[in-house]
């Protein structure tokens, strides 16, 4: 009998739309959240918890734990006929209850806890707002899967390139790092996920968190996590209005603040995540910080963006007085369209300059709707002044430049 191509007599696509005619919530191909439970976690922070469809568990679970901790989800989410996509990330881990869960009261039933998702956001801005105070408990909306760099493995990827750079140096060293947590207000939302994962890999764990007021519900966990791990984990929360909390004297995050915790900066990690203002600070000081082999402690920083604004300071490490940054002329090809342009600013900006669309959002390394991937090329964010590797990996094209010729995936 002859084999071959055998047409699809009932598209995909069509009995999911017949489907969702029926039941909003159940898709063969589109990942799908409802909305379950919110708990206040603040006055201003509050959890959304979601039940997930069989589209999102399947296609979540082609990793074995399901996603990474600091992980985030884009929701699309409806508004007045007019549907807004906005980046959130996830609290906690895959398959792991939170331990605020058993407080809730849920409005609609949940088959398993490991079928949920958590995310905690302030109610700022027009879909945010929405998403507190608005989305009916039961509402269906469309989401992708779990995304992004901000993870362990991440990190270690970068180790491991810095360190094929340096002779006689350990790529497995990363296993052993101290890892510090640097947050800002509700950029402590990726931390719990990263955190808890970090100590099951038996990383020493430092966690910065500063904030305008306490948030009750973190610091419990953050008791039960150093109750279970006292020799492995520490934390310091900074109330930015409370003298007594504060390091070395300071509400801001300084040098003296960060060489307080007597850390092994050669081999320390840093996550960060939070406003602008905390990131510039968080570059500042760690550019005052050296190590060894001529290395800087700024190179070894990951961070996760929530700011808007763009940072006004010089990331050329022996001229902190210039603010400037100078950019020669480099090409950009985009590989998939077999298209190339020179670019001198982002790369999003010159492409345009040239009446090449490219995918973008808020134009201000925020959303992640820009986020390609580069297939070659050394490019600088223009946000933190760090320089990425010259292969492959995710980057953001409104606020990256080229410092060399860059060859893009799209």
């Amino acid at each position: 009998m002859a084999t071959g191509y055998r047409p699809e007599i009932v598209q995909r696509a069509f009995v999911d739309f017949i489907g969702s005619r029926l039941h909003p919530f159940r898709s063969l191909t589109t990942p799908k959240l409802r909305l379950v439970a919110r708990y206040e976690l603040s006055d201003d922070l509050i959890a959304l918890r979601f039940e997930t469809n069989r589209a999102f568990r399947q296609q979540t679970n082609g990793a074995k734990s399901g996603w990474q901790g600091g992980q985030y989800i884009d929701l699309r989410v409806l508004i007045d006929g007019i549907y807004h996509q906005r980046s959130y990330s996830l609290v906690g881990l895959a398959n792991r209850p939170l331990w605020w869960h058993d407080a809730i009261v849920d409005s609609a039933p949940i088959k398993s806890k490991r079928h949920t998702v958590t995310i905690a956001i302030k109610a700022q801005g027009m879909v945010s707002r929405y998403l507190t105070k608005h989305l009916p408990i039961g509402a269906t909306i469309n989401t992708s899967v779990p995304r992004g760099h901000f993870t362990l493995a991440q990190s270690l990827m970068t180790a491991q390139r810095e360190a094929s750079n340096r002779e006689h140096s350990d790529k497995d060293n990363f296993q052993k790092n101290t890892l510090l947590f640097i947050a800002g207000g509700s950029g402590i939302t990726p931390m719990l996920g990263l955190i808890t994962q970090a100590l099951n890999n038996q990383h020493q764990v430092v966690l910065l968190h500063y904030n305008r007021t306490e948030l009750a519900s973190f610091t419990q966990q953050w008791q039960q996590l150093h109750a279970a791990y006292p020799n492995s984990f520490r934390y310091h929360l900074i109330n930015t209005e409370d003298q007594n909390s504060y390091l070395s004297g300071s509400r801001h995050l300084t040098t003296d603040s960060l060489l307080s915790l007597n850390l092994p900066w050669a081999d320390t990690q840093i996550f960060a995540c939070g406003s602008q203002a905390l990131l510039v600070g968080l570059y500042q000081a760690a550019t005052d910080i050296t190590l060894p082999q001529g290395r800087y402690l700024r190179d070894s920083i990951t961070i996760e963006n929530f700011g808007s604004a763009l940072a006004d300071i010089s990331f050329d490490r022996h001229q902190t007085g210039d603010k400037a940054i100078n950019v020669q002329e480099h090409t950009i090809y985009l590989r998939a369209r077999q298209r190339q342009f020179s670019s001198d600013t982002t790369l999003l900006a010159a492409a345009e300059r040239e009446n090449i669309r490219l995918a973008y959002g808020c134009r201000q390394g925020v959303c992640q709707l820009c986020r390609c991937n580069k297939v070659s090329g050394v490019v600088k964010n223009i946000q933190t002044g760090r320089l990425s590797g010259d292969g492959y990996e995710p980057i953001q094209t409104c606020i990256n430049i080229a410092m060399t010729d860059v060859v893009l995936d799209i």
